[in-house]
């Protein structure tokens, strides 16, 4: 299993079937042996942080963690008998407490400050994170309802084709159908259980993603209002300034007078 961060910019990915957009607030995992290519386009240094686990390294915390304590005793050794983990490849969420222990772990690396001892440990305690997230999206296939766990986990990885997809290309004129198509999905059923999975549309949190990006750009740049709105994927002025408002209580010109 490999874990992919990176700062001060966006990097795309396309593994397997899917499209991942990995930047500050995200991190991608992809399952062991899982080819990929990548897309950097930044007019400044982008700087990447992958940390790839030994093989077995994850699987084997899992059995200390699973395994009763006399098992333990008895084969303090044994590779684990639960087999590999088949982690769901997407983008997961930066939260604050691993952010904060990635960028400890990169500077080490960096100043080549860290032995083969706290390596290990560093990366003992990543994979137990690692695998309680790993539990966590469990639970969140529980919540489609299927009887099958097979089916469950099958609905989980098509619908998050399609979500990545969105959160990959948000700015260009993607459409449902196309979307539905990625995720291997019907429009009706991709959108049924985008539902369960988000508790919102598909059409919501693509126009969430487009809001916040124009935001930034307003924020952060002289580009007039018409740009921005074509830019980040509206295809209406008058419509992007009317969601724009509503969002934010604050109309585009008047937010970008402001800066």
């Amino acid at each position: 299993m490999s874990l992919k961060t990176f700062r001060n910019g966006r990097c795309l990915y396309e593994a397997g079937r899917g499209h991942f957009a990995v930047d500050e607030s995200n991190y991608l995992l992809l399952n062991e042996g899982q080819e990929y290519s990548l897309h950097i386009d930044s007019s400044v240094p982008v700087e990447s942080f992958c940390i790839f686990f030994p093989h077995g390294f994850v699987e084997d915390i899992h059995r200390s963690l699973q395994g009763s304590d006399l098992y333990l005793l008895e084969e303090p050794c044994k590779s684990s008998p639960l087999g590999a983990i088949e982690w769901i490849e997407r983008t997961y969420p930066m939260g604050n407490q691993l952010g904060a222990f990635l960028d400890h772990f990169r500077h080490l690396v960096n100043q080549d400050a860290v032995d083969s001892w706290e390596k290990d440990e560093l990366l003992h305690r990543l994979a137990v994170h690692m695998l309680g997230v790993h539990r966590d999206v469990k639970l969140e296939m529980d919540e489609l309802g299927y009887v099958k766990r097979s089916t469950r986990e099958e609905i989980y990885r098509r619908v998050y084709l399609g979500h990545e997809y969105m959160s990959a290309y948000f700015y260009q004129p993607i459409t449902l159908a196309e979307t539905a198509a990625i995720a291997h999905l019907s429009v009706n059923h991709f959108l049924r259980n985008y539902k369960k999975l988000f508790h919102t549309s598909p059409h919501r949190y693509l126009t969430e993603l487009r809001l916040q990006a124009a935001k930034q750009i307003l924020l952060g740049t002289d580009k007039s209002i018409t740009d921005i709105c074509y830019e980040v994927g509206f295809e209406s002025l008058g419509s992007f300034s009317s969601l724009f408002t509503r969002r934010f209580h604050v109309s585009p010109s008047k937010l970008h007078s402001k800066r």
